[in-house]
């Protein structure tokens, strides 16, 4: 990968004396794409009746031993691969001991002191250039079981549905500064898994949520501060309000003289603001210890390199294949990789017409309406085949740009091929010498004093003879041709 440049993107806070600094960890769950639990052969499928993908292993009865999905481990070490991390040969699953209504085994299996994947690096693409930020580690673990408490006003309702399901708790250096680097980190994140079709990313399914760590210091100083963690956040917007606030809430604290409790809180989404849960606990509070029904997992080197040779084109490398060899600018190739599904689109409609063409009917009249419309490039009611279609209508002089973005516009409804509407609708471009010409003529005579002007040095009027004979031709004609021939007889 080439050098990353260091770039400043600090939050800074100014108070009267003093101005602060940010900092910011954060701890992903991402739930593992895999058709079965961790330890279990239950379902992992989403929206099912509560309680229904529940196994005896899941509800923890007693003799019920876990049996370790061999296919979680091999999304682990592949998302390892993804963050450029360490692969550890030898990792332990441990019992992180606590109780709670929707955790029947009394204890969550995780992994502590020897976790499957080590230090790693994420690249993050700012606006004012690139920035590195460390990854501590990744380890898998079992997910908790839900509690629900607004069916019944005097009984909280446990579904075990999730109670087993896999997830990878991806830890970052303290390396964030601001709310927009959380923002694009989150979103390279997901975009990695994304490729590697190790975990959807679906944050309103769950299977991305984060614990995010704030503290904050005054700027220049090197010391961290007293850090307090923000559990369960399930969106990029909350994620960015909840430091704000956070951020602000313990420099107010600092300023007035009193001290930051290291405690876990909560973003509350409807007031905008965190409030204390409980203390921050430490290791020794969950007793954890070596599971004794789990041997430590051990893997091969050959079973670690048949992974890295099943490892597709990630976000990075394909940045930079779509800079260099279709000549993309760096913001261009950074939008078209974001999303596994965009670059995909991007590389079937090129396949067979223009680079910039395509980049700029992406970027621009594609992106617009699926924005609008608030849809995933996956659920484009336009094709990339006929997308395609479009572009080189355009490409070969047979309608215009703006004839095409009315054909794009029908084509919206049903998908329908760009040529047969062209067809129908009669929306070819006039590109014949001689009807441009006595169209061109006619303009020049019904405007004597206008040319006069043009002649005499107005020449900004150029573009008024082009749109009469644009109007005149009820946009039909070829904008090239109309002014080449209006250079000529001018």
């Amino acid at each position: 990968m080439d050098k990353v440049n260091k770039v400043n993107t600090d939050f800074l806070i100014s108070r009267e004396k003093n101005i602060y600094e940010v900092i910011i960890g954060l701890e992903v769950h991402a739930q593992v794409t895999s058709n079965s639990k961790l330890f279990s052969s239950s379902s992992t499928k989403f929206g099912a009746e509560p309680n229904t993908q529940v196994s005896l292993v899941d509800a923890a009865f007693p003799g019920m031993l876990p049996v370790i999905n061999e296919f979680c481990v091999k999304q682990a070490i592949k998302t390892g691969i993804g963050l450029k991390a360490q692969i550890n040969k030898r990792s332990v699953f441990d019992r992180k001991n606590y109780f709670y209504a929707d955790l029947p085994q009394g204890y969550q299996i995780s992994q502590f002191k020897h976790p499957i994947v080590g230090e790693g690096t994420v690249v993050l693409d700012m606006p004012n250039g690139q920035k590195e930020v460390g990854i501590e580690r990744l380890h898998l673990e079992q997910d908790a079981g839900k509690s629900i408490h607004d069916i019944d006003p005097q009984h909280t309702m446990v579904d075990l549905n999730r109670s087993g399901v896999a997830l990878m708790e991806i830890v970052s250096k303290p390396d964030l500064r601001s709310p927009d680097e959380v923002n694009v980190y989150i979103k390279k994140l997901r975009s990695i898994m994304r490729y590697l079709g190790t975990c959807d990313g679906n944050m309103q399914e769950g299977s991305l949520r984060a614990d995010v760590n704030v503290s904050v210091r005054i700027k220049g100083t090197d010391k961290l501060g007293t850090r307090c963690e923000i559990k369960n956040v399930n969106s990029i917007k909350f994620m960015q309000m909840a430091i704000n606030y956070e951020a602000n809430r313990q420099v107010d604290l600092i300023e007035e003289g009193k001290s930051i409790a290291q405690e876990t809180r909560l973003f509350d989404t409807k007031k905008n603001e965190t409030r204390s849960m409980r203390s921050k606990e430490d290791a020794h509070d969950y007793r954890y210890f070596p599971d004794p029904d789990l041997l430590p997992l051990e893997v091969t080197d050959d079973f670690v390199e048949k992974i890295k040779s099943e490892i597709p084109e990630l976000p990075d490398e394909k940045k930079k294949r779509f800079i260099e060899k279709f000549k993309l600018s760096p913001y261009e190739a950074t939008i078209l990789v974001s999303d596994i599904e965009t670059s995909k689109y991007f590389e079937e409609v090129i396949e067979n017409s223009d680079v910039k063409l395509a980049t700029n009917w992406i970027t621009g009249e594609l992106f617009a309406v699926l924005n609008n419309k608030n849809l995933e490039i996956s659920e484009s009611p336009i094709s990339s085949k006929n997308l395609s279609k479009l572009i080189n209508l355009i490409k070969d002089g047979t309608i215009s740009g703006k004839i095409a973005k009315t054909i794009f516009e029908l084509m919206m409804d049903s998908d329908k091929d760009p040529q047969k509407i062209v067809e129908e609708k009669g929306l070819k471009q006039e590109s014949d010498p001689k009807a441009l010409e006595a169209l061109i003529d006619k303009v020049i005579v019904d405007n004597p004093d206008k040319v006069k002007e043009y002649k005499s040095g107005k020449e900004k009027l150029f573009g008024f003879f082009v749109g009469q004979a644009m109007k005149d031709s009820n946009g039909k004609a070829n904008p090239q041709l109309v002014n080449d021939i209006l250079k000529k007889k001018l």
